[in-house]
């Protein structure tokens, strides 16, 4: 396995690997791969490394390749013309793929399109009927003792030491659980415990739930969490499987505040204990991730400018990042960094944090970005613009921690770049570097960022610059704790000024026209005990109201149209009828 990270990269000409050759994880020369043999083929649907990086496996028109990453050479191949993805067992044993799930003529009842393999042979050791594309996967335990999914509303699992697995597969499950329709399951990533999640959704009457067990018991849940308003869940797990948060959605927000749904995040842990997330700012929960490091977990939640909280495993918030412009986060693998950044229908901004020390090392936009990842050295990381999604543009950046361009490489007009990763490796390979502000050697993007500076019409260019959304932004700092910082006195200093401002528009108001509205506001609640005549009366204070706006506009010097000269015009001969009607 090469000291150094790949980068594999798949586009609409086939798949290649990228490669750092001059040996410096922070440096930015990169350039293809010589050693990996590159795969000429416009149907390369799915590539994938193994969890510890021991194998890369891709598929093209006619077959499924494995290679090993300490050749490059490859090690077996597998007749499958029609597979879209590819996913392996977390100790790099097996290799499952995904195949369309169609019926015939000849075969009603459809064919096998989950098949698993034996990665050391090739061999086929079990397949299944699967006919979700999303959420195919099987549930596998750490340490591969079990296999789970759902199929048909029922939970089967699989104890792999007692099923009869090759030729002899007869697809029995070892256990089941019934009465899951519309559920889904999850296992934890330990490889030193088996806690299975298994999520029921509610009915009309009942709410949904979620059930922890503690395998093999599957009778008696070690924890229990039920929920309202959850059409489906996300499953997060820290890596230790010992803490979950559930995030809930609802594709309805029956209130009507939000058009992508509703969301909440529930907390269970293989303990017992469960809670609700309670978040300090209403809207969407935009992004949940645990750090790797399993003792706290970030959350950004929000309507825009949304805001981002570190949490402990008590759920309460530890740390607040502020507000931004933000709807994504990812940690790197060492858990000593985080990025929190705004992709999709946001600008691409991007903000690198010292996750212990609490401090920001840089901030850069990346637009258009539709995949960031980092590399597995916590150093670098990786964004880029693919398709389908972005048909335009597309091409990828390799970023330093402290937001330097190191490389940038744009795709050729006519083809499509459709995926980027990196090569993984085991946990513990690499270990935490100092964090520092020593200035990294970068590169100039090719294409110019464009203006950040809102146009102004020639007739606003003059005027007061506007309110600008994030005037009144919350600045990073802990919950409730310690003396403000320079920037929150900065924010604090800024927000009174703007009071005090408007206060002294409101105090500068004419005496003339405070009487005036006092006057009207007397007038408008004195009745004559006469119906028709208090009618009248209204009317005419409607008129008069009109009148003394056209005033007022005239006054400023904007230029009025004849009827509104004319309208003015009429005020004393209102006024005349107006004492009339009220002696």
């Amino acid at each position: 396995m090469s000291a150094m990270p790949m980068l594999a990269v798949r586009s609409s000409t086939g798949i290649c690997m990228w490669w750092n050759n001059n040996g410096n994880s922070e440096g930015g020369n990169y350039n293809e791969y010589p050693d990996f043999e590159k795969e000429v083929n416009k149907s390369c649907k799915a590539m994938v490394f193994s969890p510890n990086g021991k194998y890369f496996a891709w598929t093209n028109s006619n077959s499924v390749k494995v290679c090993t990453t300490n050749t490059w050479k490859p090690k077996v191949e597998i007749s499958r013309q029609k597979v879209l993805d590819l996913k392996f067992s977390p100790k790099d044993t097996y290799l499952m793929t995904y195949e369309i799930f169609a019926t015939n003529k000849t075969n009603p009842q459809g064919f096998n399109n989950l098949n698993v393999f034996l990665v050391e042979t090739g061999e086929l050791m079990m397949s299944f009927v699967q006919k979700k594309q999303t959420e195919w996967e099987p549930e596998w335990s750490g340490d591969e003792s079990i296999m789970a999914l759902m199929n048909g509303g029922e939970l089967f699992i699989y104890e792999i030491n007692k099923c009869a697995l090759g030729p002899s597969w007869d697809g029995k499950p070892t256990k089941k659980i019934g009465g899951g329709r519309g559920g889904r399951i999850s296992i934890c990533p330990s490889s030193t415990n088996t806690t299975l999640g298994f999520y029921v959704p509610g009915t009309q009457a009942q709410p949904s739930t979620c059930k922890l067990f503690a395998y093999p018991n599957i009778t008696q849940p070690v924890a229990t969490k039920s929920f309202f308003q959850a059409d489906r869940v996300e499953y997060l797990w820290n890596n230790r499987g010992t803490n979950l948060l559930l995030l809930t959605v609802t594709d309805v927000d029956q209130t009507g505040s939000s058009y992508y749904g509703k969301q909440s995040l529930q907390y269970m842990s293989s303990k017992g204990d469960t809670a609700m997330v309670q978040l300090s700012k209403e809207g969407s929960v935009h992004a949940v991730a645990w750090s790797p490091k399993n003792i706290e977990f970030c959350v950004v939640y929000g309507h825009m400018p949304a805001k981002a909280t570190l949490f402990n495993l008590n759920c309460e918030p530890v740390f607040e990042f502020g507000t931004g412009p933000r709807n994504s986060i990812y940690y790197n693998q060492l858990g000593n960094m985080l990025i929190l950044a705004g992709f999709g229908n946001l600008s691409g901004r991007i903000e690198v944090w010292d996750a212990q020390g609490r401090k920001q090392l840089g901030t850069t936009e990346a637009p258009c970005t539709t995949l960031l990842e980092w590399s597995p050295t916590g150093l670098v990381f990786v964004t880029a613009t693919t398709a389908p999604r972005l048909r335009m543009s597309n091409g990828f950046k390799i970023w330093h921690y402290s937001c330097v361009l190191l490389h940038e490489t744009l795709w050729p007009t006519g083809e499509e770049l459709l995926s980027v990763c990196w090569q993984t490796y085991p946990r513990g390979t690499f270990k935490e570097s100092v964090l520092n502000n020593t200035k990294v050697q970068g590169i100039q993007p090719s294409q110019p960022i464009a203006s950040k500076q809102a146009y102004r019409p020639p007739s606003a260019r003059d005027r007061t610059a506007p309110v600008k959304i994030h005037d009144n932004a919350e600045a990073p700092g802990i919950p409730g704790g310690g003396p403000p910082s320079k920037a929150a006195i900065k924010l604090k200093k800024k927000r009174e000024a703007k009071k005090a401002k408007k206060a002294n528009e409101v105090d500068s108001v004419s005496p003339s026209k405070e009487s005036t509205a006092k006057e009207n506001s007397h007038i408008n609640k004195s009745t004559t005990g006469d119906i028709e005549v208090d009618k009248k009366i209204k009317n005419i204070m409607k008129k008069l109201d009109s009148i003394r706006k056209l005033k007022q506009q005239q006054s400023e010097g904007k230029p009025l149209e004849i009827n509104q000269i004319a309208k003015i015009n009429t005020e004393q001969e209102l006024l005349k009828e107006l004492k009339a009607l009220k002696i």
